[in-house]
């Protein structure tokens, strides 16, 4: 179906931004993109609203990856939408049983009528025909919108799924797998949680945005579930046939001042065990690759590269492949999912093992979010940095994790979880 477009010059896109996620409220499904303008190599869109659903693919995790590989088939246009982590089920042989407050479908794409792309001072309405006429009416009422304060929200009581000592166990039955030789890395998470809360997500947003302004900030509302994240990670992106992977394995906080900063940097990349973390996946993200890409086309574009944001440095590697033409873009992601940085090495023994030693289902928390292009493309995300939120339940949580490998220590480990967790329990807390 064809799309129309119309391009508004806007001088305040900080705050048209507002206005327009504030008015998009209305709307039963909503993805905002948000790069925060993050100029870096493989940067997309600056940012991109899409909202309004034509059509919908909604499904738990049996035979998911083909129901959307036969929607974004027949479909052949804009898809935005999650996948979360419990798709391994469908990938693998593997279950899910642990304990889930939030109950996000498995999977969830949906076809938007109407989408919003800024670059720069201009913002492009691009809409299927059935309501292009809508774009000059949607238009003067997102700027006449105000802006509304938030209101004094609850006092919110953010409390941990594991105390120190459950945390210290689940790790050393990670650890005694590693001595055993059944993985050389396992990504072990904790869960955070609110009960019982009233959540302003709009305005929730903004402000762990704020906090961390990172390249993959996301915006979602799906009907009653909402997606408030500020993930700094890549999972894998599809540009004409390259396909590109920068999985995030090690962090660092924040100096206090530009002197401690720059040592704080300066450690993590010459870190040992932070190297050797980053090196495990990255090869697990060359042998993904390599199921999909052309011959002698997987490359290591950087490694150990070390990224700055508001709130942690991060070391990043680059690694990219080609495919063929005909190379299906579900099948794809499929080859490489769940991504390396949040499961381990070997990843199918280290997801056995996260199941065993995790108390909280993941959903999706370590899943993607993003969005397939008419031409095949596409761009995901890693779900990371995220609050996610039942209003149904009134259930609000997030989860942190850490790379655990034989010269760990759960002290440590426990306390990278901590600093993770920060900016998602301050927003929370001082809501």
């Amino acid at each position: 179906m064809q799309r129309f477009s119309k391009t508004y010059q806007i001088e305040n896109i900080p705050g048209f931004k507002r206005q327009m996620l504030q008015w998009a409220q209305q709307f039963r499904e909503v993805v905002f993109l948000e790069s925060n303008n993050y100029k870096a190599k493989y940067s997309s869109h600056q940012a991109v609203l899409a909202f309004d659903a034509f059509t919908l693919l909604q499904t738990d995790y049996f035979n998911a990856f083909d129901q959307l590989k036969e929607y974004q088939n027949n479909t052949n246009d804009w898809l935005f939408g999650y996948l979360t982590y419990d798709l391994k089920n469908d990938v693998e042989r593997l279950e899910s049983n642990n304990s889930d407050g939030l109950n996000f479908p498995d999977l969830l794409f949906f076809q938007p009528k109407k989408l919003i792309f800024f670059e720069d001072d201009l913002v492009r309405f691009e809409y299927l025909g059935i309501c292009d006429d809508e774009m000059d009416d949607d238009f003067q009422q997102i700027i006449s919108t105000e802006i509304k304060q938030a209101d004094q929200q609850q006092k919110i009581k953010v409390q941990s799924k594991l105390t120190f000592n459950e945390y210290e166990n689940g790790f050393q039955k990670v650890i005694n797998h590693i001595q055993r030789g059944d993985i050389y890395e396992a990504n072990y998470c904790m869960e955070f949680f609110a009960e019982n809360v009233q959540l302003n997500s709009n305005d929730l947003f903004w402000k762990l945005n704020e906090i961390s302004q990172p390249p993959f900030a996301c915006f979602a509302k799906f009907n009653k579930h909402f997606v408030l994240s500020a993930s700094p990670e890549r999972y894998i992106k599809k540009d004409g046939l390259k396909i590109i992977s920068q999985p995030i394995k090690g962090t660092a906080k924040r100096g206090a001042t530009a002197e401690e900063d720059l040592l704080l940097k300066e450690n993590l990349a010459s870190n040992k065990k932070e190297q050797s973390e980053n090196v495990m996946i990255v090869d697990l993200v060359r042998n993904d690759l390599s199921k999909t890409a052309t011959k002698a086309s997987v490359q290591v574009e950087e490694l150990f590269g070390i990224y700055t944001f508001k709130q942690v440095h991060q070391m990043i590697s680059t690694v990219v492949s080609e495919v063929s033409a005909d190379q299906n873009p579900v099948d794809i992601i499929k080859s490489t999912f769940p991504m390396g940085s949040m499961t381990g090495a070997p990843k199918l023994s280290a997801m056995k093992i996260i199941e065993e030693v995790e108390k909280s289902k993941r959903g999706l928390y370590s899943g993607a979010i993003g969005y397939f292009t008419p031409n095949n493309d596409f761009d995901f995300n890693v779900v990371i940095r995220t609050i996610l939120y039942n209003q149904e339940e009134n259930y609000a949580s997030f989860s942190v994790g850490s790379a655990i490998t034989i010269n760990a220590n759960a002290t440590d480990e426990y306390n990278e979880c901590l600093l993770k967790a920060q900016a998602m329990q301050k927003v929370l807390e001082q809501c």
